[in-house]
């Protein structure tokens, strides 16, 4: 578990799976991840994540905001096929959280992990091409652009741009 100003980062609990469901069936959240997903799909992925962070020490965790509790979404760490050297930097939302800075501060407390605890050289992101929200995350966190690439997820092609952050250059910021 981690914490920051606003949020706590931990594994996923029973009481947060309907609406991590909830999010992962709403079009507007799923635009550029593919389907919407159902709910079994969702408890497979909310355990796959809890013994990933058992194991491993990062993974896509939860985010509760500190001071209700709400569960907010996920953020996190992940090891994904198309770049299996590097970890990825994600997040997801539900809609009623975009907006706030959730998930800027959820993704710079996993970075920080990244470089300070994993000894990371660098960190990734990826995302469709016309996801300008989260290219604009992105850039919040100090990551500037890497390349473009035709990525394949779930059999299905799409236009990615990828945004990347050196250990370097993430300490240097912080002078």
């Amino acid at each position: 578990m981690r914490m920051t100003e606003r949020l706590v980062l931990r594994p996923f609990r029973e009481e947060d799976l309907e609406p991590w469901a909830a999010l992962n069936a709403d079009p507007e959240v799923t635009q550029y991840l593919g389907a919407p997903l159902d709910r079994a799909r969702c408890n497979e992925i909310a355990a796959a994540v809890n013994a990933r962070y058992e194991r491993d020490g990062f993974g896509f965790l939860a985010i509760e905001r500190r001071t209700d509790r709400a569960f907010l979404g996920a953020a996190g760490l992940s090891r994904e096929q198309w770049y299996p050297d590097d970890l990825e930097i994600g997040w997801r939302l539900a809609r009623a959280y975009w907006g706030h800075g959730y998930a800027t501060e959820a993704a710079a407390a996993w970075i920080e992990l990244g470089f300070t605890e994993l000894q990371l050289p660098r960190v990734i992101a990826v995302t469709d091409t016309p996801n300008v929200r989260s290219i604009a995350v992105m850039r919040r966190l100090g990551m500037s652009f890497d390349h473009e690439a035709v990525l394949t997820d779930d059999g299905e092609q799409f236009d990615a741009t990828i945004y990347s952050l050196t250990a370097e250059a993430w300490r240097a910021s912080r002078k």
